[in-house]
């Protein structure tokens, strides 16, 4: 799954959201640098908005239609819940500073009402931004994981709540948890990716 080809843009769509995301890493990149377990605090509290954001939308739309919904709010409540278990398994093992702390209180409020009006305005091109996002997970869930087998991180004890949510071995690793949490992030993209594309044909998207 985490071999899955990226999507390469296609219109003016495409593009605002794969220019929108390569913006944000940068950012990220600029703050974060290599501390992966820093980033992926902050990163969560983010992710974990859009599943929130498009199933509300989705619900109100299938209320004002009076028709059912396809799936897909179940689907992407289950991702904002996803997302979630991430930030609480990495606050274990890197802990936010003041400065981090605020920085989330920013762009989650920041995120939130840009992804809103966002998907208001086309579902389409907010869900090719989050699988594009996923893209970029997948990719830094990769290097981290490489700074494990270096050794250049520490090769810590899983969290409890890791080895409960993912059902992992008892003497389980922070190996094994970023294996997981990028399967995780993987399902998220093609999920994404996949209602983007859907959205791009309406009679393929729910009633």
């Amino acid at each position: 799954m985490t071999s899955s080809p990226h999507h390469r843009p296609r219109g003016f769509s495409d593009s605002f959201a794969y220019a929108t995301c390569k913006t944000l890493r940068f950012f990220a990149d600029l703050f974060f640098a290599r501390r992966y377990g820093h980033r992926a605090i902050v990163l969560e509290t983010v992710a974990a908005v859009p599943g929130m954001v498009g199933a509300t939308l989705q619900h109100l739309r299938a209320l004002r239609r009076l028709s059912a919904d396809g799936g897909w709010i179940r689907t992407l409540l289950e991702e904002a819940e996803n997302e979630r278990m991430h930030l609480m398994t990495f606050i274990h093992i890197a802990h936010p500073s003041p400065l981090e702390r605020l920085l989330i209180l920013i762009a989650q409020g920041v995120f939130y009402n840009f992804f809103f009006m966002l998907y208001l305005l086309s579902p389409k091109t907010a869900h090719r931004l989050v699988g594009y996002f996923e893209e970029e997970a997948v990719y830094s869930y990769t290097e981290y994981l490489a700074g494990v087998d270096s050794g250049i991180y520490a090769n810590v004890a899983a969290p409890a709540i890791a080895i409960d949510y993912w059902r992992l071995a008892p003497d389980a690793r922070l190996r094994e948890v970023i294996l997981a949490v990028r399967d995780d992030e993987a399902g998220h993209r093609d999920v994404n990716h996949g209602f983007a594309d859907r959205l791009s044909s309406p009679p393929a998207h729910p009633a």
